[in-house]
């Protein structure tokens, strides 16, 4: 028998590279994404929605289109809130929650407390950090980094107090210091766990900087998300909106992309790997 043709050749590999290319990780969202948007238009025609309760997708791709550059200046601000709202969550989650985990009395102590101020919304104190602060950067990275703390501490906390028992015993019978078993065991294995919380905290700090702007700027995303409902540019809020998420989604990536670097040993990452294999 003859070996396939080239025509033969070429139409055997096409369905492998389809196969190929709905493997890559930004395909399938944005096919879901896609999907979203032609329910949108369909409900929109099917259910006679007025444009002053639901814009068309289409209004809202012409905003970004028109919008886009003024959009972009007034993230930068919002930007800077979460990134510093971020940092400082990390900053003082992380060691905080080796305290509570190394700790039976500092948990008893700290951990209700921590709970406790969950319960308190952040809209309602807001206003409070710009009588204190002013009409600045400040509140919004202070609430921010109220967002952002409670799962850094509660994730890290976990993190600590899986260890596993065994491997602890055998550093204290190899007389390593506490230093060293913080160091060469106990951090390694609650990364994965604190790195968990940092991915949820990442999200949540851009709400609180859009929190912050609501009650006390006069630039960022939550401004224009307030003067939009204000005057009913539905198009405008929406754009807003896919900014936003668009903010999350790469602040989230990027902790994903320091995680892959700092634990590239974790089980998870090995399942990428065969998975891509």
């Amino acid at each position: 028998m003859g070996s396939p043709s080239a025509p033969d050749r070429g139409q055997d590999r096409a369905p492998g590279r389809a196969a190929a290319l709905l493997q890559a990780g930004w395909v399938r969202p944005l096919i879901l994404l896609l999907i979203i948007i032609a329910l949108w238009d369909l409900a929109i025609r099917v259910f006679h929605l007025p444009p002053y309760q639901v814009p068309a997708p289409r209004d809202v791709i012409v905003t970004l289109w028109r919008d886009g550059p003024e959009l972009l200046s007034q993230a930068v601000p919002t930007t800077v809130a979460t990134v510093l709202g971020f940092l400082l969550s990390a900053a003082i989650g992380i060691p905080m929650a080796m305290l509570i985990a190394g700790s039976r009395t500092v948990e008893a102590y700290l951990y209700p407390l921590l709970v406790f101020s969950q319960s308190i919304p952040k809209v309602a104190i807001a206003p409070l950090f710009v009588v204190w602060f002013g009409f600045g950067l400040e509140p919004k990275v202070i609430s921010a980094f109220l967002l952002g703390f409670f799962p850094v501490v509660v994730s890290a906390v976990q993190g600590f107090k899986s260890l596993d028992p065994d491997t602890l015993d055998l550093a204290r019978a190899m007389a390593a210091s506490r230093w060293q078993i913080f160091r060469m065991v106990g951090l390694p294995a609650a990364m994965p766990a604190i790195f968990s919380g940092l991915k949820v905290s990442v999200t949540l700090a851009v709400v609180g900087a859009v929190v912050g702007e609501f009650v006390g700027a006069n630039s960022g995303i939550g401004f224009v998300l307030q003067r939009s409902i204000g005057n009913f540019e539905l198009p405008t809020m929406f754009a807003a909106l896919v900014i936003l998420a668009v903010l999350g989604v790469v602040l989230f990536w990027l902790v994903d992309l320091v995680e892959r670097l700092v634990i590239p040993w974790h089980a998870s990452r090995r399942r990428d790997l065969v998975l891509a294999a």
